[in-house]
């Protein structure tokens, strides 16, 4: 199951895309972080994806994933 995590991350262009740990290419990409989850979980309803961190604080870079 954790090699169908779904992973989604803010892209350069501002825009989110949803992919599969270690791939080349984004199985959807999203105009929002909101409209990403919800396609994530469309693509895989049996594993919550995890989202990655896009805020820049003083504890953390941005490489932290959280569940939403």
């Amino acid at each position: 199951m954790a090699k169908e995590r779904l992973f989604v991350e803010k892209r350069e262009q501002g825009d989110y895309a949803v992919r599969k740990a270690n791939s080349e290419r984004a199985s959807a990409v999203e105009p929002t972080q909101k409209a990403a989850i919800k396609r994530a979980k469309e693509l895989n309803p049996k594993a919550s994806p995890l989202v990655e961190r896009v805020r820049t604080t003083d504890k953390g870079g941005r490489d932290k994933w959280r569940k939403p």
